[in-house]
């Protein structure tokens, strides 16, 4: 073998030597046969021998020759062009050559010339070059950001011919300015560009099958990743053709319904999360046609596999982190965020396809047949089981503050908002911890509460459902939330739908108080009654005037005057603004729906059993 080593370095010695000798001429026409003689035998990996004539050809030479070819006019224009740009791709294989200042000063002269729309080889140099600049040294990278990378790139994109070089090349390049982007530098232009980046992009994941695939996947994944995404949105909702949206969709199903890495599936969850965020949860739903399949695959293929994927994801992420929680409490604080962030964004997958089942036979919720939705419940049956006993570990080990076991209760509660029967065991036995949870940045548990109002509302309907809720801590709870509600947003209406869902269920228990032996605390009952004041004292709106005095009127019934004035931060003038109200809902009658109707009676008869013990609030209603 060494003869043979000795025999081809005899063969290529004399042509670099050759090369060489024409490169340090003196005339022009003598170098530029040296740089085509160069082109003709010279391996791109040959690093050695490219760095010898990088430095016989010195950057002024091939500085002009770049700046002729790419002016105006001249006979060989083209042929120049294409020579500087070859042979300048070629050096940069050389990473101290790409990575020198002469380089990376070059990189707005070729956006130039790419924004000229050469020929494809020529442009398929210059992405080459771009990239071995850009992955040699950070300045590199920083100048093609700045001088407007993003720019010439983005447009040209969808004139690529799919899985070409230069379109590998290009989805490389934007990997990287993707990282170097950020809020304070993205303005309208830069996000006009990224929407044209994504849809060319997204017909890469889904046309291809092959490794660029899934670099696609990835750009994909940063972009929506990024701190910057959320300001994509309307640029992307506001595209001229929604192909790219059916890409997306395509490229998805394809990556869930293969055999890949889990990481890969987690990107394409990533895409999806995001998808809907943009499109609304009807993305999920539409035509897949994958080229390996004749047919199209039903409609509804998509919304099947990121459920069972999202439910996949959260059975593994959910044991992974208890294990680093309890079991091996030395793994890394990034470790932790990072499942935490792909937990929650499985989370939010399953509230969004909850929220669109939701919407099946109501408005435009169409699923192929009952099959399908009957797996669609049964699968959203067994992912809650799994985040119940995630709690359940959560509650044995004496954790109640994390924004993983919040998100939790937000699952559990927008599934339970919609079927307030399911897994009635495990909620019973849970509902106390479930609704002391707090996030990391609450004092005390309140959104836990919010999160779980639907379904309290409506299992308050039952005696059953009130027992629970009475004897565990839950009414107290819920009061607590509702004064909160109140005292956060109640007089500028933005969250009235809570509010009411919790004034409902406060009034559901107090109505069956005889069937459940039910007394509240004094403490909590003052603190209501301040609350319903501050709410619906001063307000125009007859259905919150109606909603707060009935409830007062279910509340007297376990107290009198004498007894509220004796508790702290509660005076005549509470009373006075009580009695205002109970005033105002009784001359109601008749001008009420039958909504208020219903009010109106548990007024009325209130003020029947307990006037006497209240003489200020009679003083208002003579």
């Amino acid at each position: 073998s060494s003869a043979i080593m000795a025999e081809t370095q005899e063969e290529r010695s004399p042509s670099l030597d050759d090369c060489l000798k024409l490169l340090k001429g003196e005339r022009d026409e003598q170098r530029l046969a040296g740089l085509l003689l160069l082109t003709k035998f010279c391996k791109n990996d040959d690093l050695v021998s490219l760095k010898k004539v990088y430095e016989a050809v010195g950057t002024h030479f091939l500085d002009r020759l770049l700046r002729t070819g790419s002016g105006d006019g001249g006979e060989n224009r083209d042929v120049y062009l294409r020579l500087s740009v070859t042979v300048i791709a070629a050096f940069c294989r050389v990473p101290e050559i790409a990575s020198s200042v002469d380089m990376v000063s070059r990189i707005p002269l070729i956006l130039e010339i790419m924004s000229k729309r050469p020929a494809t080889n020529i442009l398929e140099e210059c992405y080459e070059l771009l990239y071995l600049v850009s992955t040699a040294c950070e300045a590199g990278v920083m100048a093609l950001v700045n001088s407007g990378g993003l720019r010439v790139i983005a447009p040209q994109m969808s004139d690529l011919p799919d899985g070409s070089h230069a379109m590998e090349v290009a989805i490389k390049i934007l990997q990287l300015l993707v990282t170097k982007l950020s809020s304070e530098i993205m303005n309208i232009e830069r996000f006009f560009e990224l929407s044209l980046v994504v849809a060319a992009v997204a017909r890469q994941f889904a046309v291809l099958h092959n490794a660029l695939k899934f670099e696609a996947l990835h750009l994909l994944s940063a972009i929506f990743c990024s701190d910057y995404s959320a300001l994509l949105h309307e640029p992307l909702r506001s595209m001229p053709d929604n192909n790219w949206a059916d890409h997306m969709r395509t490229g998805v199903v394809s990556i869930l319904q293969n055999r890949v890495a889990p990481s890969e599936k987690l990107h394409a969850l990533i895409l999806a999360e995001s998808m809907m965020s943009i499109l609304g949860e009807k993305w999920l739903i539409g035509r897949v046609k994958l080229p390996s399949v004749e047919d199209y695959l039903p409609a509804d293929r998509c919304l099947l596999l990121v459920l069972e994927s999202s439910h996949v994801e959260i059975s593994v992420l959910s044991n992974e982190l208890a294990y680093m929680k309890y079991e091996a409490p030395s793994s890394t604080v990034e470790e932790h965020l990072l499942k935490q962030r792909y937990l929650a964004i499985a989370f939010s997958l399953v509230e969004k396809i909850i929220k669109y089942i939701s919407t099946v036979g109501e408005n435009e919720g169409t699923l192929s047949d009952e099959a399908v939705f009957l797996k669609v419940i049964k699968t959203l049956d067994e992912t809650v089981k799994v985040v119940l006993e995630y709690l359940k570990d959560a509650k044995e080990h004496g954790k109640k503050r994390g924004n993983d076991l919040l998100a939790s209760v937000r699952v559990i509660g927008s599934y339970l908002a919609e079927t307030p029967d399911a897994c009635k065991e495990q909620i019973q036995d849970l509902l106390d911890y479930m609704l002391s949870v707090e996030g990391e940045e609450e004092s005390r548990p309140f959104l836990s509460t919010c999160f779980l109002l639907p379904m309290l509302c409506q299992i308050t309907m039952k005696d059953e459902g009130c027992r629970l809720l009475a004897s565990s801590g839950g009414y107290v709870a819920v009061v607590e939330c509702l004064v909160k509600l109140i005292q956060s947003d109640g007089q500028n209406g933005e969250d009235n739908g809570s509010i009411f869902l919790a004034c409902d269920t406060v009034m559901n228990i107090l109505l069956k108080r005889e069937q459940i032996r039910f007394s509240p605390e004094m403490s909590t009952c003052t603190g209501l009654l301040k609350a319903l004041v501050y709410w619906a004292d001063g307000t125009k709106d007859a259905s919150v005037v109606m909603m707060a005095a009935s409830i007062c009127s279910l509340v007297f019934d376990f107290t009198s005057e004498d007894a509220l004035l004796k508790q702290p931060g509660f005076d005549g003038s509470s009373l006075d603004r009580l009695g205002r109200i109970i005033a105002r809902s009784l001359p109601s009658s008749g001008q009420g729906t039958s909504d208020t109707a219903d009010l109106l009676e548990i007024i009325a008869a209130g003020y029947s059993r307990w006037g006497d013990r209240f003489p200020t609030i009679k003083k208002h209603n003579r």
